[in-house]
């Protein structure tokens, strides 16, 4: 998995583009800045975005190809990040140490995405906030007919509501919906997905 992430990485041309995804920009400005975990954040243009609005950022991701370039990316803005290689199953952070966290297309695996969404929440602070978009379960048949839009293969890898209302379900629920959009994200994210967006305040 690794090696799939650092070759998609490590052209020069970032996979998946430099501006933020358009729902985290819209919704991380309306909180106050602290704080913010960044799972899966590839090549760094959300955790970058974060840091522009005065957010402690840490990141991480399997790729040492995507660290490359989300520092020099963080460089490039005068903005600087905290950013770790590794697997969130190994990784350890302190108990309710961040104030946010930006679940952008942090597609885990069937068998661990749950357990992993637990994980995360122990690391939030009391009435933290969570921002996610990630694709849904209908999202494989808009793949079928458009593979540049990306996303998992597997429907067990995509998400419910329902799956999202389980695991974070010592939540506020601030927005969850399912909608189809158009993305316009780099190379790998064009065309019409269908999505899960969830934010919400763990009480």
């Amino acid at each position: 998995m690794n090696q799939k992430w650092d070759d998609r990485y490590k052209d020069t041309d970032f996979a998946y583009g430099t501006e933020p995804n358009l729902f985290f920009k819209e919704w991380l400005p309306k909180f106050k800045p602290g704080s913010i975990l960044m799972p899966a954040d590839g090549e760094g243009r959300n955790g970058v975005f974060a840091a522009k609005l005065n957010w402690s950022v840490t990141s991480f991701d399997l790729s040492t190809e995507g660290r490359l370039k989300a520092l020099k990316l963080a460089q490039d803005n005068h903005v600087n990040l905290e950013y770790i290689v590794g697997n969130l199953e190994e990784l350890e952070f302190e108990k309710e140490s961040f104030d946010a966290i930006g679940l952008i297309y942090a597609h885990f695996s069937a068998e661990t995405k749950s357990k992993l969404h637990k994980k995360l929440n122990e690391y939030l602070k009391p009435d933290g906030i969570i921002i996610f978009e990630a694709f849904s379960k209908s999202h494989l048949n808009l793949k079928k007919q458009n593979p540049k839009v990306g996303g998992p293969d597997n429907i067990d890898d995509l998400f419910s509501k329902e799956e999202l209302q389980a695991d974070f379900e010592n939540y506020e629920t601030l927005l969850l919906d399912e909608e189809e959009i158009m993305l316009d994200e780099g190379k790998f994210h064009i065309g019409k997905g269908s999505v899960i967006r969830f934010v919400g305040r763990k009480v």
